[in-house]
């Protein structure tokens, strides 16, 4: 990731762990959810500890997924991100795992898809690893278990960055397009040249005079806007720039114009 997209990745997830569980049994739900800290980051630490300071957390009986209440499971859920998830946001691509023990990557991916956010389940290097890949579900599970300003930073920089590629490729199809239109102009003005040349082009029918005199008055007209000009359907003016071009080249002139 850039430098960018790790500090906001950073900012998000301090923002998350601050927040503080009104409830004492959100507090066991976390704690349950970030596990065994030993050797974990500091921050991770902090957050157990400050959880830890109250007591009714340990008096409690431990907390079980099946049977939680909704606040709970989601208490419990933002302790497994604190602990063991990676959130991702290189190049535009919102991607975020958990890296736990692959006996409990399968029990992970069953919890999620009981809140409504299946997510799939891999072996790597030995360890389970749950995955999202896509701005929507990672963005809904984020604000699900407390993200606020950081998250929408991060959703209005992934919409620029979206409306920038929607941009970039409308222009280079247009360029494409254009690129296009400017060769067959050349090519037909070529022809128009060359039948004028030799007289070939005053025993052309009207209609193929008149859409002549229109190209070359016009050279980076597009095709309906010749057909408006004109008068005629778009579909006989390309008829006579094409036989233009066919006979310019040595072809035949048998293609009929109506």
């Amino acid at each position: 990731m850039a430098r960018h997209d790790r500090e906001i990745v950073a900012a998000l997830r301090a923002e998350v762990g601050a927040l503080e569980p009104a409830r004492p049994c959100d507090r066991r739900a976390e704690l349950a959810g970030i596990g065994d800290v030993t050797a974990r980051d500091p921050v991770v630490a902090r957050i157990v500890h400050r959880l830890n300071r109250d007591a009714r957390a340990a008096a409690e009986p431990p907390f079980g997924w099946d049977d939680a209440a909704e606040h709970c499971r989601t208490a419990y859920l933002r302790g497994r991100f604190l602990a063991a998830g990676s959130l991702s946001l290189a190049n535009g691509r919102t991607h975020l795992e958990f890296v736990i023990p692959v006996v409990e990557a399968q029990r992970l991916a069953r919890q999620l898809g009981d809140v409504g956010l299946p997510a799939s389940w891999r072996l790597r290097r030995d360890r389970g690893v749950v995955t999202w890949k896509g701005q929507d579900v990672v963005g809904t599970f984020l604000r699900r278990i407390g993200a606020g300003p950081t998250l929408l930073e991060v959703e209005a920089r992934q919409v620029a960055r979206a409306m920038r590629g929607q941009m970039n490729r409308i222009l280079n199809a247009e360029s494409a397009n254009l690129g296009r239109i400017v060769a067959a102009a050349g090519r037909q003005l070529a022809a128009i040249e060359a039948l004028a040349a030799d007289g070939r082009l005053t025993r052309e029918p009207y209609a193929v005079r008149v859409v002549a005199d229109a190209r070359r008055e016009t050279p980076e007209a597009t095709l309906g806007e010749l057909a408006e000009r004109l008068g005629f359907h778009r579909s006989a003016v390309q008829r006579a720039l094409d036989r233009m071009v066919r006979l310019a080249s040595g072809g035949s002139d048998g293609t009929p114009l109506a």
